[in-house]
């Protein structure tokens, strides 16, 4: 029986955590079902290692941004920066950016700054922003709002797990909603109606990996092969067997993500 194909729209490959163990996890993740991923650079300085494995590896694409938790720590990004690494074929997305204020919310006019000037790169590349939000839902549904009516840009919400507030204003402005495993843990009820409630043509599977591995994995190491997992959750919310929402999460990422969606794997 064939496997259905499903994409891990996020994870993080250049992380130590998979250190030596790349060919595997790629291996692994074919065997289920997962054919593609977007790997991701939290910080600009990590650009050549994060290009080098997608440049290794058929299955991988990339992107990059500096994360909100490390605007305080890094170099501002600049427009012009981000727009340059839209010239590798395989650089599909501008992110994660974003707004965090759990642990880093004295960097908060940074980090508005820098989600700016991320958000100006994704509308001239017309590549996709990848949205990091915590604890922040009010500024960032202003500034999403804000800047879509300035010029319009696509985004996904990765690891969604704001409140439904946000979820509807980004759903309102056109953007996307991507379930990681945390959508599939059990006291995660709440989060489930969010998913449930929004258009399905809007929804992403993601892993978030090296962190945040649904069960049955949970507490371990993520990886992108258990995508798989997150989807399955995913198909109970839509009322559709499996092989039904990973053709829509694939059509999905596809009208998203339309370079990967482009390119020959």
């Amino acid at each position: 029986m064939t496997i259905p194909e499903i994409t891990d729209s996020h994870c993080h490959l250049d992380f130590p955590d998979f250190e030596g163990e790349l060919d595997a996890v790629v291996a692994r993740a074919a065997e289920a079902g997962v054919t593609r991923m977007v790997t991701i650079a939290t910080k600009l300085r990590n650009v050549p290692q994060v290009r080098a494995i997608a440049e290794a590896h058929a299955q991988v694409f990339w992107a990059a941004a500096t994360h909100p938790m490390s605007v305080a720590d890094e170099p501002m990004a600049s427009v012009d920066a981000l727009v340059a690494l839209a010239d590798h074929p395989k650089f599909v997305g501008i992110g994660e950016s974003g707004l965090d204020y759990h642990y880093t919310a004295d960097s908060k006019a940074a980090q508005q700054e820098s989600l700016r000037i991320h958000i100006e790169a994704a509308r001239q590349t017309r590549l996709p922003l990848i949205v990091h939000a915590r604890d922040a839902d009010d500024d960032m549904a202003r500034i999403l709002t804000e800047e879509h009516a300035a010029g319009a840009y696509t985004c996904v919400m990765h690891c969604f797990t704001s409140g439904p507030a946000l979820a509807t204003a980004a759903l309102d402005l056109g953007f996307y909603l991507s379930m990681s495993g945390i959508a599939a843990f059990p006291k995660s009820q709440d989060l489930r109606e969010i998913f449930a409630a929004a258009p399905l043509d809007r929804i992403l599977v993601e892993t978030d990996s090296p962190y945040l591995a649904p069960p049955p994995h949970r507490g371990r190491r993520n990886e992108p092969a258990y995508t798989a997992h997150t989807a399955r959750v995913g198909a109970e919310l839509f009322g559709l067997n499996y092989a039904d929402f990973a053709s829509r999460t694939q059509a999905n990422f596809d009208r998203l993500f339309w370079k990967a969606a482009g390119a020959a794997v």
